[in-house]
Formats: C-alpha cells, structure tokens, sequence
C-alpha cells in the first residue's frame, strides 16, 4: 500500500497528488477515457484504447484516504493491461515495488482450460509516475525495463514491462521550444509544471500543445 501524506501546504488540486490523479482519470466522460488511452499510448509507444477500468478503492471522490494505493488498472481493447499510478511521495524501494505489481499484473491473466497455452498472454504493463526523488543515475525521464541478458545484450522477448516516468529530471526538457518536444515531453511536462507557480509557464503555453487532456 502506498501511505498519502497531505501538509497544510500540500494543494489538493495538484494532479501530481495520487488521488487526484486517479480523480481526472477516471471520471466517466469521453475526455477523461480518452485522456486515459492518450496518456498510456504515449508511454507504451503503442496505440491502445481503454476499454475498462477495474474497480479498485478508493471511490475517485473520496480524495483524503492515505492508506489506500491509487492506482488504475485497466484493459485495453486488444487485452493490453495496464496498470498506471502517480506516486507523489513514492519509496526508496520503489523499483522492487514496481517489480511485484509488474508480476501479479501478469500472472493474474486467466489461461486455464485445453483451448488456452501460455502464448494467450497479452502485454502487461506497469506505468509509475514518480513525482519525487531520483531512482536511475542518468538524466533520461523516461525508462522502459524488460527481461533481458545484461551480458550479451539479447532481450527475452516477454510481455511484461515497467514504465517510469521521473518528474525530478525534467529541468532541460521544459526549455525546450514546445515544437520540438515529443508527446512523451509534453505529458511529463504537463504534470509537474500545470501549477504555474513550480515554472514560468502558462496553462495555455502547454494546454495548447496538449489538446487531449481533459
């Protein structure tokens, strides 16, 4: 479980604040579903479109719980699963948490029966984004891990990843003229500077680039 932490300085319409993130979307309008597939395609790099969303605790308007994870897992059209969250305040063990929910994300698929083998399982997901802190010691936001050979350089090919986005490491990429920013940027960008008061940058500098978010 990841335990939530408000300050009397906190502001509670932060979407870098896990439950407010969950809050934007999931809410059952066409911007926010869509909102949801966008951010996930870019991540991914695969075009998906959400197609439910599993009911987890807490009810999205119930935004002061602190010991409830705040994650939204869901299902994409071609059975692609997701598991996205916002971690505001995430733990130095945050790689080894990923790792576990990475695990019981792909192993909770249902392949039992004849007519079923092991190659009906889709892609598996895990999508941080880390608000706080610094987990890989280069300056790249964005990493996508896999199985792999770390001697000879050759990937499993397996179906599991986990996706970090680290919201720490974006000083160079906000400088960037926004023409030259890919969609990945432009999320990552948004996130940790939509309060204008963290960056001088306008809501409609970014909103403009950003047009699918809700």
């Amino acid at each position: 479980m990841t335990g939530i932490h408000f300050t009397e300085n906190d502001d509670l319409i932060d979407i870098r604040l896990d439950n407010v993130f969950k809050a934007v979307f999931v809410r059952n309008t066409m911007a926010s579903g869509v909102a949801l597939s966008r951010l996930i395609s870019a991540l991914i790099s695969l075009e998906v479109t959400v197609t439910s969303i599993c009911v987890n605790e807490p009810p999205i308007d119930n935004i002061r719980d602190r010991q409830i994870r705040f994650d939204i897992n869901c299902k994409a059209k071609d059975g692609e699963l997701v598991n996205v969250e916002m971690s505001f305040n995430p733990d130095p063990f945050e790689p080894v948490r990923l790792e576990f929910h990475a695990g019981k994300l792909f192993t909770g698929q249902d392949i039992r029966g004849n007519d079923k083998t092991y190659n009906d399982l889709k892609q598996a997901y895990q999508i941080a984004i880390l608000a706080k802190g610094l987990f890989f010691p280069d300056d790249v936001f964005l990493h996508t891990f896999e199985y792999y050979d770390p001697v000879h350089r050759i990937s499993l090919k397996g179906r599991s990843r986990i996706i970090t986005v680290e919201l720490s490491k974006l000083e160079k990429v906000v400088e960037k003229p926004t023409a030259e920013m890919s969609v990945q940027e432009y999320w990552a960008v948004y996130f940790q500077y939509r309060d204008v008061s963290r960056k001088n940058l306008t809501e409609r500098h970014l909103e403009s680039h950003v047009k699918f978010l809700p």
